[in-house]
Formats: C-alpha cells, sequence, structure tokens
C-alpha cells in the first residue's frame, strides 16, 4: 500500500517516483537525495484551492506553509496554482519574494519576530502579519508610522483545544509559547488596544490547535471559538473583524497506522459548522485563509539511501545503517515519527523481518525507525523512506559537518535538480 499515486512498481520490480525509476535515480544523483513529485503537489495545492473557492463561494486564500518545505522551485509551483504562503523568518520571506510570490499573498508569522524582520516585513508590503504579543504590535504600529504606511493584521488565538498529537506539535492549548489566551482576556484585550492604533489595521483572528492531526472536531471546535471571539469583539466594540485564518494541521499518511480525511472534507465540515456559528452569533461570514503545508509537500517526497553496513545483534535487533541520518531526516530523533520505507531495487518482495535503520550520525538515538519491515537487505540495496517531503530538507542540519543532500523534482517520467547537493566548499564558506 503506497502512500502517495506518485508511487508505483516497475517491471524491474524497482520503485518509481513520479514515473521515474528511483533505483536510477540514486545513480544519476548520488544518495542520500530527496525527491519531489512534482504532479502530487499540484494536485494537492488544487484540492485546496478548488475546496475553499467552492465552499466558501470564493471568499477565501490557502497559503502554503513553508516551513513545511521551502525553496524556489516549491514556492514557484504553489504561486502558479494560485495560493499565497506564510512565512515565519526573514530568510522564508526572502526566499518567497525571490521565487516571484507577491508581497500581499504573503502572512508572516513567528512568536518572536525581530526588529529588522518586521521593518522587512511592513517595507516589502507583506498583506498580513499575524501578531503574537503586545510588544510586537507596538512595534509594528511605529515602524508604520516612520514609513507613513498601515498594516493589515491578525491576532494569534489560543482557542483552547486539545489536538489529541504529540505534545511538541500542540500549540492550541493555553501553555504555548504561541499567540493571546482567551480564558484570561487577553486575546480581547490586545484587539481592543489595537482598534485605538492609527497605522494598525485589525484584519481578524488566527488559531493554529497543532499538526498531523486525523480528526474533524478539533478544527469545527476551533472554528466556533473564533467565531464567538469575533462576535464578542463586535458586541464589545461594534467593530466586526472581516477575517478568520483557521491555521493547518491536517494530518497525512507515514504508515498503515494513520487514517487521514481527504482534505476536501475537512473544508467541507468546517464550512458547516462556521456558517451555522456565524449565524448564531450574528456575524458575517469571514473572508477564510487556512496553512497547509505537511499536506501539500509531505507524501510526495520520498528519500533515497544507500544501505552499508548491517549488523546483527542475536535476539535483539538487527541493525541496517544508510548513508544518510539525523543530519537529513531529523524527525525520529525529535518525536520518534514512524515512517514506511521499502527497499526500491525490491520494491514487490515480501518484507520478512523487522529491523532498525540507523544513520550514519555519530549519536546513538539518530535512527530513522525501528522495527521497520523489509524484505531481506544487502550491501548497496537502495532504501526509500516514504513521506519525507515535509520537515526533512526544511530541517536539515550539517552535524558532523555532512553536507545536505540534493533535492530533485519528478514528473511524467522525467527529473531536474531543484536543490544542488552541497560540496565541502559549502561546508567552510562562511568560516574565517
Amino acid at each position: 500500500m503506497f502512500v502517495s499515486e506518485a508511487l508505483n512498481i516497475n517491471e524491474k520490480n524497482h520503485l518509481t517516483i513520479g514515473g521515474c525509476d528511483a533505483v536510477e535515480l540514486a545513480k544519476e544523483y548520488g544518495t542520500p537525495l530527496y525527491v519531489l513529485d512534482e504532479t502530487a503537489v499540484r494536485r494537492h495545492c488544487r484540492t485546496y484551492k478548488e475546496s475553499i473557492d467552492k465552499f466558501y463561494g470564493g471568499r477565501g486564500l490557502v497559503f502554503y506553509a513553508s516551513k513545511a518545505l521551502c525553496n524556489l522551485e516549491v514556492i514557484r509551483i504553489v504561486n502558479s496554482e494560485g495560493l499565497g504562503a506564510d512565512v515565519v523568518s526573514d530568510g522564508e520571506l526572502y526566499t518567497a519574494l525571490k521565487a516571484g510570490m507577491p508581497a500581499e499573498k504573503l502572512c508572516m508569522h513567528g512568536n518572536n519576530k525581530t526588529y529588522d524582520e518586521l521593518v522587512y516585513a511592513v517595507g516589502s508590503g507583506v498583506g498580513r502579519i499575524v501578531v503574537d504579543n503586545k510588544t510586537e504590535l507596538d512595534t509594528i504600529d511605529a515602524i508604520c508610522r516612520e514609513k507613513g504606511k498601515k498594516q493589515k493584521v491578525l491576532f494569534r488565538v489560543k482557542p483552547g483545544i486539545d489536538a489529541h498529537t504529540h505534545s511538541f506539535i500542540m500549540t492550541g492549548q493555553i501553555d504555548s509559547k504561541f499567540g493571546f489566551a482567551l480564558e484570561t482576556g487577553e486575546a480581547h484585550d490586545i484587539i481592543r488596544h489595537a482598534l485605538t492604533l492609527d497605522n494598525i489595521i485589525v484584519g481578524g483572528v488566527h488559531c493554529h490547535i497543532g499538526s498531523q492531526i486525523h480528526e474533524l472536531e478539533p478544527f469545527k471546535k476551533a472554528a466556533e471559538v473564533l467565531a464567538g471571539l469575533i462576535a464578542d469583539i463586535k458586541n464589545e466594540t461594534g467593530y466586526e473583524m472581516a477575517e478568520m485564518n483557521l491555521g493547518g494541521g491536517y494530518g497525512v499518511m507515514y504508515t498503515e497506522e494513520d487514517d487521514p480525511i481527504e482534505f476536501d472534507k475537512y473544508i467541507e465540515a468546517v464550512s458547516l459548522v462556521l456558517r451555522s456559528a456565524c449565524e448564531e452569533r450574528g456575524i458575517s461570514l469571514p473572508f477564510v485563509m487556512m496553512e497547509p503545508g505537511r499536506s501539500i509537500v509531505g507524501t510526495a517526497g520520498v528519500t533515497l539511501y544507500t544501505v552499508g553496513g548491517i549488523k546483527d545483534i542475536p535476539n535483539i535487533r538487527r541493525y541496517v545503517s544508510v548513508d544518510g541520518g539525523m543530519c537529513d531526516n531529523p524527525r525520529y530523533i525529535l518525536y520518534q515519527s514512524k515512517y514506511k520505507a521499502l527497499l526500491a531495487n525490491k520494491s514487490g518482495d515480501i518484507a520478512t523481518e523487522p529491523v532498525t535503520v540507523a544513520g550514519k550520525c555519530c549519536e546513538s538515538g539518530d535512527l530513522i525507525g525501528e522495527g521497520m519491515p523489509l524484505p531481506p537487505v544487502e550491501l548497496g540495496d537502495t532504501l526509500a523512506v516514504l513521506t519525507t517531503g515535509a520537515y526533512n530538507y526544511s530541517m536539515a542540519s550539517n552535524y558532523n559537518r555532512i553536507p545536505r543532500p540534493a533535492m530533485v523534482m519528478t514528473k511524467d517520467g522525467t527529473s531536474r535538480v531543484i536543490v544542488r547537493r552541497e560540496s565541502y566548499e559549502d561546508l567552510v564558506r562562511n568560516d574565517i
């Protein structure tokens, strides 16, 4: 069972990605190698755009969460599909602008935006800045005053919802470093304060309750909570905020244990709840935004490795070592994330043994996974780890001075490099 329509098996019993033989990709470009299928990325973009247009009557905008995978070609693709992007640093902002994304289609995030980042964002004309604290709001107002501009802002709210996901990626509860709490009244206070500032346009509210969520109810509840906040502010001040950003967090399939809901089903279900909540509270249906990242690029990506050492510890485990690891995929050491893997050169063979796939870094915790079922493994096999399009390249490092891998894009049986493999010279480029 494959996680993506981009994957198949050819007559050689080899894995194919976007019609390209994965074994041949590994030979041509070397390993470790990130592979991303363009057709899958575009299909996911279109699902989101078509769904938000359908269920919100064309009054909405999808921001690609660029933290999931940020490079020039990915941003060019999502832009060409009619999406905007959310950015959480000056580096992501620079990349998006460099790729040709219109500034007005950008949404700037971050719980601790620096003064320089805010100057860059305001000066670039970003469409929205999501405010995370009062100091930041006052700084934006001051920058706008100096530049003779006005800036639209959204307010990140903690809706107090348990998203049933890993504690490190739960962001909607009161004990989170992000946003303003409803329980303490600070969300109401900051919006009332913003309405007194001459250079701030109060656009609306934002929330993000977590990541890799496979349930509808948390998203429905978040929409109801934000609608309630908009109604409260209207009743208190007479000002009705016109925008609502529901964030991202839709889950994808990493292994057979995951049971993701189709993205358009999420959007339809939440739209029904939101329409009802707005009608009950006497407010207009807001302009709706969302921020999918993982669900656009996650299953479109595969990482290829070459098998090196194989080590048996009798009655304990078999280690299969590969030429990458935590430096190109840190998610296991961070979250103990589970992946599906297979041998690209033996893709149709039956998996008969559970193995621990180990990386090459000098850390005991440098693993790709434990108990991963594979066919009998041999030196030189090409290991493919699936669903690595999100939070692999973007979180990669040069630990142990290992150059980061190349990334290639596949489409209809052709491939091209979209990120060059780092060289040793790249590693010392900034050293003095």
